[in-house]
């Protein structure tokens, strides 16, 4: 079972299911309008971690802002964390930054259209880059999010305990011919709608922590004082934001380049 080979029929009929399904099901969001390369690249690095319906309101926002990779490589870190806010996980979007500044600086504007072009990128990791080519580009590539690989193994009978790697060779072997888009796309709306976890009984190989408590929470709740205040001492953020772990924190997001401290003020890094 776990290395299966499928054949030809095997595929076929998979690929007809999962299209069939999609003409019927098939859910509407922003970024599925859109080819453009920083779009899709926005509308993945929103994706990691938060739900796709939590996301689109986000993505509206920020796209509307930050129209052109220039507009976001040459904005202010408070701005873009302003348009952010609320989202969380915000080094996302200081990373999402900076990847910006680096196409347009280094790369004169040219988005990368390459797969290995794209890792070169620092902050796009194997599923983003995977996931740009796909829904950017329509290039063959192996998507591999949770859904997907909770739909390979159950529609294709594989073993639950598959490797990485073994999964995204079934998946690529899959693709059919010049319909990456509207495949992965197919395939995450299965996933999410018809053969989700509790239907099948497949689970996630990786849980998000709690929320509530949480050094996340603690992050954003530091983030958005220091937008209300503009700057705040350490004595001013303890007092407002109580944590034992606080101090950690900080120091956490100092190194992570969302916040600087001057003159024992900490503000978020420009």
């Amino acid at each position: 079972m776990k290395n299966k080979t499928l054949n030809e029929k095997e595929i076929k009929e998979f690929q007809t299911k999962i299209l069939n399904w999609y003409k019927v099901n098939k859910r509407d969001f922003p970024w599925r309008k859109t080819t453009d390369p920083y779009h899709i690249l926005v509308s993945e690095i929103m994706l990691q971690q938060t739900q796709a319906p939590r996301v689109v309101a986000y993505y509206e926002k920020f796209i509307k802002r930050f129209p052109t990779l220039n507009d976001l490589a040459i904005a202010k870190n408070p701005e873009v964390l302003k348009i952010w806010s609320g989202l969380g996980f915000n080094n996302r979007a200081i990373r999402l930054k900076e990847i910006a500044k680096t196409i347009m600086n280094d790369l004169k504007g040219n988005f990368p259209q390459l797969q290995d072009d794209l890792l070169k990128l620092k902050g796009v990791g194997n599923y983003t880059a995977a996931a740009i080519m796909a829904f950017a580009f329509n290039k063959k590539a192996a998507v591999v999010d949770t859904n997907i690989r909770r739909v390979l193994i159950h529609e294709l009978h594989l073993n639950h305990k598959i490797s990485p790697k073994r999964i995204s060779e079934i998946a690529l072997s899959v693709i059919p011919k010049g319909k990456s888009r509207i495949w992965h796309n197919a395939l995450m709306d299965y996933g999410a709608l018809a053969a989700t976890a509790k239907q099948t009984m497949i689970k996630s190989k990786s849980k998000q922590s709690k929320f509530k408590g949480s050094e996340r929470e603690v992050r954003g709740k530091i983030l958005k004082l220091l937008l209300d205040l503009k700057k705040a001492s350490r004595v001013t953020i303890a007092e407002t934001i109580q944590h034992r772990n606080l101090e950690d924190i900080i120091q956490k997001m100092k190194i992570d380049g969302l916040i600087s401290e001057r003159n024992n003020c900490i503000s978020i890094k420009k």
